[in-house]
């Protein structure tokens, strides 16, 4: 048992307690995956038979990983560990069952879009319109009922749920999800909430079979308790009802899945449930600096329903977590880049030691424009890049094709997005006709009658017309006020408005940052041809440089979400501000709020050495320049963890920020506001101005810019084929100039 020596005394003991229930409160940057991997590895050198383990996780690849720590301890029995996520477990289950429950053993298990269709093959055949009933939102519906284990006959009977539907305007949805689950059952289907739903239904209604698999799961293991969802917590607890030797390792800080299901209550009330339950603290953090741990504690205490725990780190001090305030998202963007750009040439850090957090997809714009103006390597995770997302592309596409009627890609993407009754059948037709006649699909589509019979080839010239008029306004207005008209004219901003989902949600985001970013084009001053031309080349340019990064060694982009789990050296939590981080959307209830808190302690307990967090003073939503007021998390930070450090903005060349030790307050920063306007340069070049060469520049030469003026070289960065250089222009502040193009005199 050498491995145990490397182990503190809480987590030996959690590895060493091994009969009855026991529950691990696992602090970030405990060690948690050590400790599963051997208390595992421990089991099966008592002499355990590793066919009687059962351990849950929830991903794949983290049961991969752990499959692969215990094998190099224990040797090949690790793999007859029943291990794995609980819908690939549960499904193994019900191949060897499902025949109990009316299902055959091939079953077929329907994926999101799968599901969604069905829905709509239904509502056609009921005759319901798919405006009030889209299928993503019915989904979602019914997804939740099932992971609270209701099932559609109980649904139609609770007078509540359907009291609710029909205060949303949505009465069919009980009859809807009946409906669903026949044709699921009569196809031989199952959806991934049915694997649940449909496993804890068979150990219900299937004594025999419930006693089966509590003969052969004497050990059962959770981990990221805190993420299950009921359904997920009862069937665990059935397994485990015979043999009492259930493990639940997670930490309750780290709840932050509410919107998929997840119930804190689970974790909170288990003892509750097993009240000779074993508890094992993990407490030290191995991961992070003291001064970020405890900042960390600062936030989290703030929450009311938690479990206690004094999370410690014996690593160093660390320094002084910085805060960023910037005048507007768009130069948020631009210090974040600059701010990575000199740690990582003082500290010699490669770019995967960074990453940025965002608490929405669609705040990535600023920061992927930024980070490419100068060069920097990225990926997104947990989505696509933005001008990749389908939804920018398809309102591109409406973009593109009004500028060019030629464009049969993006004509073919839209012509019937949102719908509008023209289909595949349609639509081939069009284009087979302009073949045959060697005409333009556009003067084809124009005369329609002639070739489409009915109300069809009205929809057609409609759209034609409609797109005819954009063109005209895209010549006569700037790029904006195109976007914008072209936007709600297609329907597709009410599309997306009408979809409350989550993702819905995040695709309506998306959009309003597109129209954010055209609206910041056409502001930019140094944009002579502010119109949609010129901004879908510009776009075009960014999405090509996009493609071709390909160096795994790049800075990460990503939503807090995505990065449970994860840890980097150096860490940027972006866009605190009120109705941002804390979301809107999530101020309605104590329970709410206190989620996005456990969000933030998450970001913040990603960082290992450097934190910084940044907001904006002003940001771009809905096409208007709104005013932004500091988060409130901010202020719950111990005051003595945070250092606002002194960044030059753009716009002048004072500082957004100066380095105080008084207490930070959201009044005190808010006065600190750059203007929002950019000066103009009072710097005319000499008429004999002549480049230097910049072979031999260096940190502290005085240096002339025919544009730009003078300034000071702060950094230079000789690494990579496109040497660069960090200058502080007397004017405009820090720039970062790529030195094959820059015309610089050295003085």
């Amino acid at each position: 048992m050498d491995y145990l020596e490397s182990l503190n005394e809480n987590q030996k003991g959690a590895v060493l307690q091994t009969e009855g229930p026991v529950m691990i409160i696992a602090g970030a940057g405990s060690g948690k995956t050590r400790v599963l991997t051997y208390r595992l590895a421990h089991l099966i050198q008592k002499g355990i038979d590793p066919f009687n383990i059962l351990s849950l996780t929830f991903t794949n690849r983290a049961a991969k990983e752990m499959q692969n720590r215990i094998q190099s301890l224990v040797g090949s029995e690790a793999k007859n560990i029943w291990m794995g996520t609980f819908h690939s477990v549960f499904s193994r289950i019900l191949r060897s069952e499902a025949e109990k429950i009316g299902y055959p053993s091939n079953f077929t298990i329907y994926d999101t879009d799968d599901s969604r269709s069905l829905i709509k093959t239904i509502l056609n055949e009921l005759q319901l319109d798919d405006k009030t009933y889209k299928p993503s939102v019915v989904h979602s519906r019914i997804s939740a009922a099932k992971n609270r284990l209701i099932s559609a006959e109980a649904y139609i009977k609770n007078p509540h749920y359907m009291a609710d539907d029909a205060a949303f305007g949505k009465p069919e949805i009980g009859r809807l999800y009946k409906l669903y689950q026949d044709r699921c059952k009569k196809a031989g289907a199952m959806d991934f909430d049915d694997l649940l739903f449909n496993t804890f239904k068979l150990f219900n209604e299937h004594i025999d079979v419930l006693n089966k698999y509590q003969n052969r799961f004497k050990y059962v293991m959770v981990d990221e308790f805190q993420d299950t969802n009921i359904a997920q917590y009862m069937i665990t607890r059935k397994l485990a009802a015979q043999n009492r030797n259930i493990c639940v390792v997670g930490d309750d800080a780290q709840s932050i899945y509410a919107f998929r299901g997840a119930d804190i209550q689970n974790i909170l009330n288990f003892e509750k449930d097993y009240p000779e339950l074993k508890i094992f603290k993990l407490e030290q953090n191995y991961r992070s600096s003291q001064t970020i741990v405890e900042a960390a504690n600062s936030i989290i205490k703030k929450n009311k329903a938690q479990l206690p725990k004094n999370v410690w780190t014996a690593n160093d001090q660390g320094n002084p977590i910085d805060l960023i305030h910037a005048g507007s998202d768009n130069e948020e963007g631009r210090q974040i880049a600059n701010a990575i750009f000199e740690a990582k040439m003082q500290h010699q850090l490669k770019h995967s030691d960074f990453a940025i957090l965002y608490r929405t997809n669609s705040q990535s714009r600023a920061f992927e424009e930024s980070l490419r103006r100068i060069n920097l390597p990225y990926k997104l995770i947990g989505g696509l890049s933005f001008y990749q997302r389908k939804e920018i592309k398809d309102l591109l596409a409406y973009y593109r094709l009004m500028m060019n009627p030629n464009d049969e890609q993006s004509l073919r993407r839209i012509i019937n997005y949102p719908k509008r009754g023209i289909g595949d059948t349609t639509v081939g037709k069009l284009f087979i006709t302009a073949d045959e006649q060697g005409a333009n699909i556009w003067d084809v589509m124009g005369h329609a009658s002639a070739i489409i019979p009915g109300k069809t080839a009205n929809v057609i010239m409609d759209f034609v017309t409609m797109m005819e008029a954009g063109k005209v306004i895209a010549n006569n207005q700037d790029a904006y006020e195109a976007a914008s008209d072209m936007a709600k004219k297609s329907g597709l901003l009410r599309e997306l408005y009408d979809d409350k989902t989550v993702e819905g949600i995040a695709r309506y985001e998306n959009v309003q940052q597109l129209l954010n970013g055209i609206k910041e084009f056409v502001d930019d001053s140094e944009n002579e041809d502010k119109g949609l031309g010129a901004f879908l080349q510009a776009v075009s340019l960014l999405t090509d440089a996009d493609k071709k990064t390909e160096d795994p060694d790049t800075i990460t982009l990503m939503t807090i979400h995505s990065a449970k789990g994860l840890e980097f050296k150096y860490v940027y939590v972006v866009g605190m501000e009120e109705d941002l981080f804390p979301s809107a959307m999530m101020l309605n209830s104590r329970a709410d709020l206190e989620e996005e808190r456990r969000l933030f302690y998450v970001a913040v307990t990603r960082a290992e050495k450097h934190l910084t967090l940044s907001y904006a003073n002003t940001r771009y939503r809905f096409g208007k320049l709104i005013d932004c007021k500091p988060s409130r998390f901010l202020e719950e930070i111990n005051p003595e963890y945070l250092k606002p450090i002194a960044v030059k903005s753009s716009f002048n060349n004072a500082p957004t920020q100066t380095t105080t030790k008084e207490p930070f307050t959201r009044t005190a920063v808010k006065n600190l506001a750059p203007p929002v306007a950019k000066p103009k340069l009072k710097y005319t070049p000499p008429t004999d101005f002549k480049a230097s060469d910049t072979s031999i520049l260096a940190s502290g030469m005085k240096v002339e810019h025919p544009k730009f003026g003078f300034g000071m070289v702060k950094l230079v960065d000789n690494n990579g084929s496109d040497r660069k250089a960090v200058i502080d222009f007397e004017e405009l502040g820090e720039k970062t100039l790529i030195l094959s193009f820059a015309k610089l005199r050295i003085h």
